[in-house]
């Protein structure tokens, strides 16, 4: 954190409503101050070991990998934030502390001249350089294709690496995850970094709270087209969407691997996550890496180390399985860590989780009606509101009506409900 970032009376900056938190700006919650950081790339494994021993001593040793991949710290105060801060800085971590260039966790075998990293770099410097004043949670997202997709995160822009038999293009789409986002066009891998900072420009040019989803629904893509210029062929292509597992075994193009594991509903305590880094750290690993799903990377390990450490990973309480039952929820934090909770969506979460088959998602539980642990609808939403809970079928928290059902045995009914979908399934 620069001293530019810091009140003179050495208290941490908070983060204002509605800003995504940062490292150097932190949001007010239930349990103290929390910051986010979003990794840029891995982090040698004695770095991230000292992260969590940071996050135990100078907040309440509560750790989130988001639904997106960043990790959250929570528990920290007025004083301990900037001291947080301090002690990741002067660690061996890259991390953005400004707009979110999120890129592929695993590096594709091949990339064409597309390497992830160093558009990623070239995009944060351009912003940097032409001081882009951005909306608060506009990102970016560079996939090259490899073997964790991010076709399931939304993003104002969007790079991708599409593989042909003559010459690799990237694909530049707006405003949406692999499915939703506005194709743009096609650019060189060369062009790809230069292109993604012009049609910023374009987007911050409509001012600092503005969203490419936004832009595109109201005036349609002319003025992105403008900014990308001759860089940019207007051949509008859509790719089908990649789903890919981020937990389990992953070969890399080295040809050792990596494992990956999942924090339960995203959060874990530091101590777990420093045995674990520990021990991944003692059979070979130097690296971890976040990725989406709430799931930590760690790697290079050979084949049967993997098998062990996830077996270690699953003692210490984390998710190994992608058919666990626990990932059949998405959670947020609710009360009492969150103040907008009027429910405690993770404890919820975890003994519901303890009577459901294995089988795909099938809830949501949020704390309030902001829904922040899983926007969109769901095939069964369990909601926190003042009078309590109430269960919102086939929709969203934004879909809450006075009819909605409350119900005193939550966790019976709701169990219920999903075994015999399962059967009728």
């Amino acid at each position: 954190m620069s001293e530019g970032q810091r009140q003179s009376d050495g208290l941490a900056v908070r983060r204002p409503r509605g800003a995504c938190p940062r490292l150097s700006e932190p949001m007010e919650t239930g349990d103290g101050l929390l910051a986010r950081i979003v990794l840029s790339g891995p982090v040698p494994i004695d770095s991230f070991a000292a992260l969590c021993a940071a996050a135990r001593t100078h907040g309440n040793g509560l750790m989130e990998i988001t639904a997106r991949g960043s990790l959250q710290v929570r528990g920290l105060s007025e004083s301990s934030a900037p001291r947080f801060a301090a002690a990741v800085e002067a660690l061996d971590i890259p991390f953005d502390d400004h707009v979110p260039v999120v890129v592929s966790p695993l590096p594709a075998p091949r990339g064409g001249g597309f390497n992830p990293q160093e558009i990623a770099s070239e995009i944060r410097r351009g912003i940097a350089k032409r001081a882009l004043k951005l909306a608060p949670k506009v990102s970016v997202v560079v996939d090259d294709g490899g073997p964790i997709s991010l076709d399931e995160l939304g993003a104002d822009v969007r790079l991708t690496l599409r593989e042909s038999p003559s010459t690799p293009n990237v694909v530049v789409c707006l405003g949406g995850d692999g499915e939703t986002a506005v194709p743009l066009g096609v650019t060189r891998p060369e062009h790809a970094g230069t292109v993604a900072v012009d049609v910023l420009a374009a987007l911050a040019a409509s001012g600092p709270d503005a969203r490419a989803r936004d832009i595109v629904e109201r005036e349609g893509v002319e003025r992105f087209l403008r900014a990308g210029g001759d860089s940019l062929d207007r051949t509008a292509i859509r790719s089908a969407p990649r789903l890919t597992e981020s937990i389990g075994l992953h070969r890399l193009a080295t040809g050792a691997c990596a494992i990956g594991v999942a924090l339960p509903f995203g959060q874990a305590q530091s101590l777990d996550l420093i045995a674990l880094a520990r021990i991944a750290g003692a059979n070979g690993a130097d690296w971890v890496a976040l990725a989406p799903h709430r799931t930590l990377l760690l790697g290079p390990i050979g084949e049967m180390t993997a098998f062990a450490l996830g077996t270690a990973a699953d003692t210490l309480g984390f998710i190994v399985d992608a058919r666990d039952a626990r990932r059949r929820i998405a959670a947020c934090a609710g009360a009492p860590a969150c103040r907008s909770g009027h429910i405690p969506s993770r404890e919820l979460a975890a003994r519901i989780a303890e009577r459901l088959p294995q089988g795909s998602f099938a809830l949501h539980i949020s704390g309030c009606s902001k829904g922040c642990a899983y926007p969109r609808p769901a095939p069964l939403t369990i909601v926190g509101t003042d009078e309590g809970a109430r269960i919102i079928d086939g929709g969203s928290v934004r879909n809450l009506t006075a009819d909605d059902m409350y119900t005193d045995d939550m966790i019976g009914q709701i169990a219920r409900r999903v075994a015999a979908e399962n059967e009728n399934a």
